[in-house]
């Protein structure tokens, strides 16, 4: 079985056992049509991507020689309202003042409920995503478990928040860790998050939500990797091996290899899929 198309981020969703379901997204440049394909059952099975050298911006479609933050040209990750500062700062946000690189793109994305979050894996870490994509989010990062902090009308509400508790969490994810599988058992994600009532002001701490529920995420994973070393499309056009499993956005092969497909947003590539040993 072969594909050919534009790598896009995968998409996800939970099973009845809380087991994330991937599926891969690949861009038809030529009809504009989108390809999706299950890959839970594929793991354990030989995959391959043979990439042509073709990127193509995922916002305007031109052709690029170097993908930029993820699948933009430069004009677009300069100028596109996806690739602003505020996505990666939402303390900086400006949409609730009517503000922004596209204002009505901002108010559709950004000037809606947003959550902070706590997410557990070696570590808590402190996030913010849009309302509408939990737990999409926690996904993508390869969480463990992950719980509601508060509840904000605005992404630039949400990013105060976040900045306020940056000094007991970190905002990144140690994706070697997350990838081999490094859990602390001992967290405690309901605790931890009423304990952080008291370190933030009053006009934030009403934003904390009542809502306690703990996520629990599985990832459809047969061996995580030891020694990880990672693999990409830029230095090996032709990568190819069984699948061991999917975790956030990475592939998981063979041989302690990882391939973060996000990464390859834009690429276009063949796959292909084979259950030879």
């Amino acid at each position: 079985m072969k594909i050919k198309g534009e790598l896009r981020k995968m998409l996800v969703e939970f099973n009845a056992e809380n087991v994330v379901q991937y599926q891969m997204l690949f861009y038809n440049s030529e009809t504009k049509e989108e390809q999706k394909l299950p890959m839970n059952d594929l793991i354990g099975q030989n995959v391959s991507f043979q990439f042509d050298g073709n990127i193509f911006c995922k916002k305007c479609g031109t052709k690029t020689k170097t993908s930029f933050n993820q699948g933009f040209c430069y004009p677009c990750f300069k100028d596109a309202p996806e690739s602003a500062e505020c996505i990666i700062r939402p303390e900086l946000c400006r949409a609730h003042l009517g503000e922004g690189r596209d204002v009505e793109w901002e108010e559709k994305h950004h000037n809606q409920p947003h959550i902070v979050y706590l997410a557990a894996s070696d570590v808590v870490k402190v996030g913010v995503t849009r309302e509408t994509q939990v737990p999409t989010r926690w996904i993508d990062q390869g969480a463990n478990e992950a719980i509601k902090l508060a509840e904000t009308p605005n992404r630039y509400l949400a990013g105060v928040l976040e900045v306020a508790l940056k000094s007991e969490f970190t905002d990144k994810t140690n994706w070697r860790k997350m990838l081999r599988n490094e859990v602390d058992e001992n967290i405690d994600l309901e605790e931890t998050k009423w304990q952080l009532e008291e370190l933030l002001p009053e006009d934030l701490a009403q934003y904390i939500t009542e809502d306690d529920e703990i996520t629990d995420i599985n990832y459809p994973v047969l061996a995580y990797p030891v020694k990880i070393k990672s693999v990409n499309l830029d230095k090996l056009p032709s990568i190819s091996g069984k699948l061991m499993g999917i975790k956030g956005q990475y592939f998981l092969l063979d041989g302690d290899r990882v391939m973060n497909i996000r990464r390859h947003t834009s690429y276009e590539v063949e796959f292909s899929i084979s259950d030879e040993s």
